[in-house]
């Protein structure tokens, strides 16, 4: 479907992709806690994308991506630019279906998340932790190699492959008030606004974003797309601005952005590890600080919170000093 140029994926797009990419992704599992229930006001569902094989819910998009290529199409493989966790998908797809894999990566990007694109064969070329070098590295890597380019969350097979996490989310919970969801440039919100504006339109989609990368929640009160070069926060995996894809879903559909600091990132980070008993990186922690930030949003909801990623260094968590 066409709108003002932009090619925007369908609900039918979404269900292509669930059929596409079901033999290469798992249907992950969703966890409860009595103690964050009580401690929130409201019944939390956390949908667990971290238990991914590469860790995090891009696979969904990456997987979509790499397997609607044609044969021809996929000769000279992928190409993207990627702060880690697309990367790290993008290369798990690429090595499934036996094709090259080229990523642009911020130097700063956590080293295991580094490790693990290398892992599954993924060759790395490093850019500055900037919007600006970040695009101007890919561009020179792209016209060296020729790989079909994969963005982060500004393509349509992407956000339809990250619509599929919403549609297994309600099959599992029976049904949701509010789904709470980590906004950097915004790929896994707009897949979540795709699959619920027609499977559940009476279910409200949040965004939680850091107040030190808060570029989405300042377009979202503009009423257009502001965009931040290099903005620093723990949650490394939302440092990218929306694009005109995205912001498409996000001005169409989402219902409200709330934004967490850094130490409610990290505190609520530790409550999941220490009551869900799972790893998840910070990006992943945001969604639940702003809900026990804004309890009175929240208050008697059945709230469902995506965990988008579990890829984090263990020698360098957010809380260890030095």
């Amino acid at each position: 479907m066409k709108d003002n140029g932009l090619l925007i994926p369908t609900y039918d797009d979404m269900l292509a992709a669930h059929e596409r990419i079901r033999p290469h992704i798992r249907q992950t599992p969703v966890r409860t806690s009595d103690y964050l229930n009580e401690l929130a006001g409201c019944e939390l569902f956390f949908k667990c994308e971290n238990f991914q094989e590469p860790g995090a819910f891009k696979v969904r998009g990456a997987t979509n991506a790499v397997f609607g290529l044609t044969d021809e199409q996929a000769k000279l493989g992928v190409a993207t630019h990627s702060s880690g966790n697309h990367a790290s998908c993008l290369s798990y797809a690429a090595m499934l279906r036996g094709i090259p894999c080229n990523v642009v990566m911020p130097r700063t990007a956590p080293q295991a998340k580094k490790d693990t694109v290398r892992r599954y064969g993924g060759v790395i070329t490093e850019c500055e932790p900037s919007t600006s070098s970040r695009e101007a590295t890919f561009a020179e890597v792209q016209a060296r190699t020729g790989g079909d380019f994969v963005h982060p969350y500004n393509d349509p097979r992407v956000i339809a492959g990250q619509g599929t996490c919403s549609r297994e989310f309600m099959e599992q919970t029976g049904g949701l008030d509010m789904v709470v969801a980590p906004i950097g440039g915004g790929g896994m919100i707009s897949g979540t606004c795709l699959t619920l504006s027609t499977l559940a339109p009476e279910t409200q989609v949040i965004a939680a974003e850091p107040e030190q990368a808060d570029d989405a929640y300042r377009s979202f009160k503009a009423g257009h797309i502001i965009a931040d070069d290099a903005p620093k926060t723990i949650a490394d995996g939302l440092l990218v601005p929306l694009k005109d894809l995205t912001w498409h879903f996000v001005s169409n559909h989402v219902s409200e952005i709330y934004t967490a600091s850094e130490q409610e990132i990290i505190d609520a980070m530790k409550l999941t590890w220490k009551h869900l008993r799972v790893v998840m990186e910070p990006s992943s922690a945001v969604p639940l600080a702003v809900v026990l930030k804004n309890p009175q949003a929240f208050k008697g909801k059945r709230v469902g919170i995506i965990i988008t990623g579990g890829n984090v260094d263990l020698d360098k968590l957010p809380w260890m000093k030095g």
